[in-house]
């Protein structure tokens, strides 16, 4: 699952990385998100390659660096990858666990190949690869005894087929008081990987331009001995700037040469730098004293436009905002544009794992009617719509009435309420159980999802947009963000466009589907499969209730948690009475009936119950401070940068993102490197504060995630709502950088 979660992220930015974000978020919808030790610490094991550690010393002295190295051992025909992978891939990943105060340096890589695969084009190294690290003991190393160092070690091998390795590698080595000496074992393949390294040679200078298409690299040699190679191929160190596949057209004159490289598909902004190798495929020296096959080079590009000022929109979806915009402002954020985000947010909620089990429902209706009666599929489409429109406009007309009373609230305010979660619960709890079989029930809170094989009535579907639209409020799609926030600081006639927007682009799927004839013969003719259909999409309901009550726990505690799975028990009794004897005679269907009712006003205060109990601190993850705007400022006012994650425990968008992204080693890392204080804001239960600091951003939901320089007067530079590794990573060199 590790590698699940870091698969393409060099190569995924903000637009592209929807997919990627919908798929890790049906991951935790169904069942993971409040079950954080199911998605890390799984392994694999391959029987295609290995690896073990090694020492270029026999013995170590304190103070001395050493080289060690990651020897693998590949089968023939197999490859792993070099930290920029080209077009697929993983790279290697080496986590230290060192003794203490001993320190590792950066992976020394050798110069990679190139492997094609149809119009793919990789960066790979084969069997005989060693990736070398430098060790610095502490100065205060006794000597005498025996050190032991270990790393954990992570790699995808690939040929036609691609798997996930791992090994667990440790050498031990004496401290001695005398100068180290040699491993005569391993001389050779030190030898031969010193040999396999990049370098920099004096005598070649790089200058690199910016073009229409992508760069042009030019190399020129102030030594007249030296000639250019034949053939070369830049291997850019940092992915998403060069295109791996695209021709690298060479021109060749003397002792120059001038490459021409196009820009990556996946490219989120111009590079300012290129950096890489620059690969004699020739086999051919860059340099006239040894063989290096391989030339380090790193330039600035002219041409670029200079770099934005933190606090300038990051986010793809707000381009079009200005600092100020993002700051909190509305200049440079047009009404249409507005819109056009809303709209688009709208339809990318229809990717969210929130709306999946109402959505999911409706469509399968339509699909169980089999395009015979068009005019009532048509109906229900345009009713279906009219209630997500009717309950976004709701929505709107209550946060603006409750702004007005001097309330402070927000996209999802109403998952701030454990009563309203509780509710949420049993009522997916009951539709599950309603699918299975359980019981059959005409009424609308049955149906209201949607009964798979039945009509359902125009106040049906009316119900089911809203619902749909309630239980979408968790999650924040793309350009939804600006939106939202711009809305909530217009007039009410605008307010109510925006949302109304929102509303017809989330509803816009469905609506084609029930308006258009050709697609509607297209859905499958009623059968007994669409029995057991029923049966398998109770599963999504009983995987939102998961959720739902992995949420309730984090705003009440376990004794809150305990009080709704008590009460969903009862919800269960009540099912089961009511489906044992809703078909006999008609006195037992009364007293059953009866009998269900007094049931549920069990379950009903067993939640009221519930809700009250005392909410348990609020728990943030190691490394991470509780939100507090006076210890942001303090901490600002020292100099030290900042990074707020806005969140909550019933945002899936949230919960995927610290996952996958924020609470990874490489990001983690990244912040301690440049020590960036982390701070959490948790929304889970109402918080002024932190409601207050989200409308000072020009947002009005989570996730929100923002990045101080840090300093007096420090602007904020927002994130995307969707991130990868490599939006963070590229954010904090942007923001962080001298």
């Amino acid at each position: 699952m590790r590698f699940l979660k870091r698969d393409f992220r060099q190569r995924l930015n903000a637009t592209s990385s929807v997919g990627l974000m919908a798929s890790a978020g049906l991951f935790s919808f169904l069942g993971l998100a409040g079950a954080p030790d199911l998605v890390s610490g799984q392994e694999f094991n391959s029987p295609q390659s290995d690896a073990f550690l090694v020492s270029e010393v026999s013995s170590i002295q304190a103070g001395t660096p050493f080289t060690v190295a990651v020897r693998f051992e590949m089968n023939p025909g197999w490859h792993n990858y070099f930290p920029n992978v080209g077009d697929t891939g993983l790279p290697t990943e080496i986590d230290w666990a060192l003794p203490s105060g001993f320190e590792a340096g950066e992976i020394h890589w050798p110069v990679p190949s190139q492997y094609r695969s149809g119009p793919l084009l990789d960066y790979v190294y084969s069997d005989g690869l060693a990736l070398m690290v430098v060790i610095t003991p502490p100065v205060d190393l006794p000597a005498g005894g025996n050190v032991t160092i270990e790393a954990n070690v992570e790699w995808l091998i690939c040929e036609a087929l691609c798997d996930p390795d791992f090994a667990e590698v440790s050498l031990e080595l004496p401290v001695t008081e005398g100068t180290p000496g040699l491993d005569p074992r391993w001389a050779d393949l030190f030898q031969t990987a010193r040999a396999r390294l990049p370098k920099s040679v004096p005598s070649w200078t790089a200058n690199a331009d910016l073009t229409e298409g992508g760069y042009t690299l030019s190399i020129q040699s102030s030594d007249e001995n030296l000639s250019v190679p034949d053939s070369v191929y830049f291997f850019s160190w940092d992915a998403g700037v060069v295109e791996p596949a695209a021709a690298q057209v060479m021109v060749a004159e003397g002792g120059s040469l001038t490459l021409e490289l196009a820009r990556s598909a996946y490219a989120t902004e111009t590079a300012a730098t290129l950096r890489g190798i620059l690969k004699a495929e020739d086999g051919s020296s860059w340099s006239a004293e040894e063989m290096v096959s391989g030339l380090l080079v790193e330039t600035a590009v002219e041409g670029v436009p200079p770099p934005q000022e933190a606090g300038s929109a990051a986010d793809p979806s707000a381009t079009a905002l200005s600092g100020a915009a993002q700051a909190g402002g509305s200049e440079g954020f047009t009404l249409t544009l507005a819109l056009v985000f809303a709209f688009l947010g709208g339809i990318l909620l229809n990717l969210m794992p929130c709306v999946f089990p109402i959505l999911s429902l409706k469509i399968l209706g339509a699909a169980s009617q089999g395009g015979e009666d068009r005019v009532q599929v048509r109906n229900q489409g345009v009713l279906f719509a009219l209630g997500v429109i009717l309950a976004f406009l709701a929505l709107a007309g209550l946060l603006i009435a409750l702004r007005a009373g001097g309330n402070q609230l927000g996209w999802g305010f109403q998952l701030q309420s454990p009563t309203f979660v509780a509710f949420m619960a049993a009522l997916f709890f009951a539709i599950g159980l309603n699918l299975m079989g359980l019981f059959e029930v005409g009424a609308a809170l049955t149906r209201i999802g949607g009964r798979i094989g039945e009509s359902g009535s125009p106040g049906e579907s009316l119900a089911s947009g809203v619902l749909a639209t309630f239980i979408a409020t968790p999650c924040t799609a793309p350009f939804m963000g600006a939106a939202l926030g711009f809305a909530l600081t217009r007039s009410i006639p605008e307010t109510l466009l925006i949302f109304g927007f929102l509303g017809f682009g989330m509803a816009l799927p469905y609506l084609i589907l029930s308006l258009a004839p050709g697609l509607l013969e297209k859905l499958p003719r009623p059968g007994p499969w669409m029995e057991t259909l029923r049966h398998v999409m109770a599963f999504p309901m009983f995987a939102t209730v998961i959720w739902l009550i992995w949420v309730f726990g984090q705003q009440t505690g376990i004794g809150g948690a305990t009080y709704l799975l008590s009460a969903l028990l009862f919800v269960t009794s009540a099912g089961w009475m009511v489906g044992r004897w809703q078909r006999t005679d008609k006195r037992s269907g009364i007293v059953a009936r009866a009998v269900s009712l007094v049931m549920w006003a069990i379950a009903i205060g067993l939640v009221a119950r519930g809700a009250a109990q005392e909410a348990p601190l609020m728990a943030v993850t190691e490394g991470w401070t509780p939100y507090s705007q006076a210890e942001v400022d303090r901490t600002l006012a020292e100099g030290t940068p900042v990074f707020l994650d806005f969140t909550a425990a019933w945002c899936l968008t949230c919960q995927v993102n610290e996952r996958v992204v924020l609470d990874t080693d490489d990001v983690q890392q990244a912040f301690q490197d440049r020590n960036v204080a982390l701070f959490k804001a948790d929304w889970t239960r109402y918080d002024p504060e932190i409601t207050e600091a989200l409308e000072a951003l020009g947002r009005s939901g989570v996730p929100v995630y923002v990045l101080y320089r840090g300093g007096s007067g420090s602007e904020p530079y927002i994130l995307p709502a969707l991130l990868t590794e490599q939006i963070v990573l590229d954010a904090l060199e942007e923001v962080l950088s001298p």
